[in-house]
């Protein structure tokens, strides 16, 4: 019999005997799956934290089983919380024969609660000595081997819950990711924001350049996408009079996924009347400032060995003033699509002869600019073709009032002058229609109620989108997207 096949044995085995032991458990009338409620009084941490307020004194925890050790009639086990762990101390003429002899066949896994005294052990170790222990629920499956715990990030991903009790520092991102999001609506609703809620499902998928995911609405009998973006309904609210509104929500887009894109993710889009995008870029600085001290008590983060300063000011460069610092080229100075083009040959970079003018800036940009942008940085003034939604600059209308900031070459906040003229946006929604029309699954579709929402009167605004699961990806040193998502999409096993 070969190695793998040993151990899967002895893997069957194991299941078999934790099951055999629930069966023993229920016909004794010690059914943990009976219990619906069991009162704690402290939890792991807060006895160590303040172990001189509480030592010698009656406390109730719960929590999970990580290690047991045996001597004879006394035996130590860890036992872990939400908080962190604790060891208890177990002895049989403390909770009497029957008792012992039933905790000892717990197994690592199981969750108990205890009640007993708080004390140090002589080496120091800050414990609860039991006088009652209650299985609370079994567990029938095996935790990971404790010194190499979960590491295929595969399995980590498909079996989240596992990975949240094998590996601390995971726990830690969520706890951090929470907190994240818990600083930026404090700091929207101290500048009087209103947050809202507004539809997942949408007749007409808009907001975005991005191919959107269909379904089907039985009883109308009509397909529907799952929201690209927040964006239009937003501004309808602006229209109406709401006038400071955000909204923290999930965002479905069908795309590739990467170490930086997860096929539905978590944004924040927030919209101000009588602000433009310079306004954004301040609140966009003072938000991530303030969201990092609240977190993590500091502006400056190290991502992937790379120290980043959050600290305001950020560097501000408009599109072309950031080719041409990092090709020696002025893109600024081409006047024709042709001249355009044959600059971005000469760099390189694949482009099309069929495309704008416009589109053949931004791609030497993301091209040949991005991956320099390490320290947080606004990029202003990106071409039309690529900002349908921005308005325009009056002494440059090829161009836009919008910013994208980026941290780490990834950009992490987009952001424009809001486009308020309904007869420049409905032209600019023709011309996405005429690229849908030519293969562009991503170009916008025709919303004539947005256009009509426009001619109602949208004031002067300024408008932000987040992307909060890069910005907690910075907070953590996480390397991949999914390591900041409980339950990133995963491929099917067969």
């Amino acid at each position: 019999m070969g190695g793998n096949q040993r151990e899967e044995q002895n893997l069957n085995e194991i299941l078999k005997l934790r099951r055999k032991k629930l069966k023993a458990l229920k016909e004794n009338k010690s059914d943990p799956f009976v219990i619906e409620k069991y009162d704690r009084t402290h939890t792991c941490q807060i006895i160590k934290d303040k172990y001189e307020e509480y030592k010698g004194t009656g406390v109730s925890i719960a929590g999970r089983i990580m290690t047991m050790r045996g001597h004879g009639k006394a035996s130590f086990a860890d036992v872990q919380d939400r908080y962190g762990r604790i060891q208890i101390y177990v002895r049989e003429d403390e909770i009497g024969r029957d008792k012992y002899d039933e905790f000892t066949s717990y197994d690592i896994g199981d969750i108990v609660g205890v009640k007993g005294e708080v004390f140090k052990t002589r080496k120091g170790e800050i414990s609860v000595k039991a006088s009652e222990i209650v299985l609370l629920s079994k567990s029938l499956q095996i935790l990971p081997e404790k010194w190499h715990g979960l590491k295929d990030p595969d399995l980590r991903y498909r079996q989240r819950y596992v990975d949240l009790i094998v590996n601390p520092d995971v726990k830690r991102n969520f706890i951090i990711r929470s907190n994240t999001i818990k600083a930026i609506r404090e700091f929207l609703d101290s500048r009087d924001y209103i947050e809202v809620e507004t539809p997942i499902l949408h007749t007409i998928a808009g907001g975005a350049n991005a191919r959107p995911f269909i379904t089907h609405h039985n009883t109308l009998d009509i397909d529907m996408y799952l929201r690209i973006a927040t964006e239009l309904h937003l501004k309808r609210l602006i229209v109406g009079g709401l006038e400071k509104v955000y909204e923290i929500g999930r965002i479905f887009r069908n795309e590739g996924m990467s170490i930086k894109h997860n096929p539905e993710f978590t944004s924040i889009e927030l919209y101000e009347a009588y602000a433009d995008y310079k306004d954004m870029m301040e609140l966009t600085e003072d938000l991530l400032s303030y969201t990092a001290q609240k977190v993590l008590g500091t502006n400056r983060i190290v991502y992937q060995g790379t120290e980043i300063d959050l600290t305001p000011p950020w560097t501000r460069m408009t599109m072309l003033e950031a080719i041409g610092k990092h090709t020696g080229i002025d893109f600024a100075s081409l006047k024709t699509q042709q001249e355009t083009y044959e600059a971005a040959r000469g760099l390189d970079i694949d482009v099309e002869k069929t495309m704008s003018k416009g589109e053949i800036v931004n791609a030497v940009f993301e091209e040949r600019v991005e991956e320099h942008l390490i320290q947080p940085t606004f990029i202003m003034d990106y071409p039309v073709e690529v900002s349908p939604l921005a308005k325009r600059i009056p002494d440059n209308p090829d161009y836009t009032r919008r910013f994208e900031g980026f941290i780490y070459a990834r950009e992490i906040a987009n952001a424009f002058s809001e486009l308020n003229d309904p007869l420049d946006q409905k032209k600019r929604f023709e011309e996405q229609l005429k690229q849908r029309e030519a293969g562009d699954e991503e170009a916008h579709m025709m919303d004539e109620d947005y256009v009509n929402a426009l001619e109602v009167g949208l004031p002067p605004t300024g408008g932000l989108g987040i992307g909060i699961d890069r910005l907690v990806m910075f907070f953590t040193d996480a390397y991949s997207i999914r390591d900041v998502i409980l339950f990133p999409t995963m491929k099917p096993r067969d």
